[in-house]
């Protein structure tokens, strides 16, 4: 049984920790949340910003193709490092506090390395854990597979390692933590006017997620819709602001999806498209088919993944990069266009978003300060 019963659970993302005083920081604000509450607290966190990058530069210095398996092994110690930290932070306030890896958290995947599919959510190292801490921080985005192999569960996947440890525990609610306060109707850092959507739907976010919006993972909204988990979406910093709550209830969002990592390849005719459009699901790897063009064409979506590795490991020519996607999402239907470049996909985000009509349930974007 977990002393002051069901636990808070909690996800801080790489922007929470963008010093190493930042651990300190918010080690403290957590002590007194643990004060105040008399809850126990498990806390997913990912790696500092710019520690995955440069793990894998290094990798890739040593085997441009280095094989998912290593890319797995090696980019989640980025998200193990920022665990450890904050743990010493804890434990510097007095607080009992432990680290739970993917290897022992009790998430358990397919064998796809890299994207992997969560398959089981085994609740006991979670709850032992807590019996025993006031506090468990779990590295975001890891998880083993049934041999024990450690896999990576995509990108943004923190998110999807804080809704399985709120399943595991039994908790109706997630908090996720960013440097916004919640999902807005674009980009805010790319695009004008935007405007922050306080209540959305399970659907309308996983749509947005699928699309490349850098909001939520769309596995970790879906998990939460089958197990009921509300996923409240909060500012980093005191007073942890919150912005948009995500459940089963919601206008229609309207938005403009924008990912500049995300990338339109061409091919020679539809049945290529439709082979690597293929390939890169078979790998775990988020694709879509554009809905403009003429069905030569497969959208990537995000990065941190090498298509051309992707595609000739399945005996598929690589397609020729035709540009970056940028999806509308209204009344429940997506369409995705396709621009040049960078600089066009912005522009093109900014002209489709200053074209939306407010929506219900859309309020202008708060200073936050």
């Amino acid at each position: 049984m977990i002393p002051g019963g069901r636990p808070l659970v909690l996800k801080f993302g790489g922007s929470s920790f963008a010093t190493p005083g930042a651990y300190g920081d918010l080690a403290r604000a957590l002590h007194t949340r643990i004060a105040a509450s008399g809850r126990r607290l498990a806390i997913v966190v990912s790696a500092m910003p710019g520690e995955t990058e440069r793990l894998r530069e290094r990798l890739h210095e040593v085997n441009p193709r280095p094989g998912d398996d290593g890319v797995a092994g090696l980019l989640t110690l980025a998200d193990t490092v920022s665990a450890h930290l904050l743990a010493a932070a804890l434990r510097r306030l007095g607080r009992s506090t432990t680290v739970l890896a993917g290897h022992e958290n009790g998430f358990t995947t397919d064998r796809t390395f890299m994207w992997a599919r969560l398959e089981q959510i085994g609740p006991e190292p979670l709850r032992r854990a807590l019996a025993e801490h006031e506090v468990v921080v779990v590295p975001g985005g890891q998880a083993a597979d049934g041999r024990a192999r450690p896999t990576w569960l995509g990108k943004n996947s923190s998110d999807l390692s804080a809704v399985a440890t709120a399943v595991a525990l039994g908790a109706t609610e997630c908090e996720i933590h960013s440097d916004v306060a919640g999902i807005h109707s674009c980009d805010p850092n790319r695009v004008t006017d935007t405007r922050l959507l306080r209540d959305v739907s399970y659907g309308d976010a996983a749509a947005m997620s699928l699309h490349g919006a850098k909001v939520l993972h769309h596995r970790a909204v879906r998990l939460a819709e089958r197990h009921g988990i509300t996923i409240r979406c909060r500012h980093n910093q005191e007073p942890f602001l919150t912005g948009t709550v995500i459940g089963p209830g919601g206008p229609d969002a309207s938005a403009v999806v924008l990912n500049l990592r995300s990338r339109v390849l061409d091919y020679p005719d539809r049945a290529t498209a439709d082979l690597a459009h293929q390939a890169f699901l078979a790998d775990g790897v988020e694709a879509l088919r554009p809905s403009d063009g003429d069905g030569h064409r497969v959208a990537v979506i995000g990065g941190y993944v090498d298509p051309e590795e992707t595609q000739l490991r399945h005996g598929v020519t690589p397609g020729r990069v035709n540009g970056v996607p940028v999806t509308v999402l209204r009344e429940g239907s997506a369409r995705l266009h396709t621009a040049e470049g960078e600089a066009a996909a912005v522009r093109l985000a900014q002209r489709l978003h200053d074209g939306l009509a407010a929506g219900a349930g859309q309020v202008p974007t708060p200073a936050l300060a």
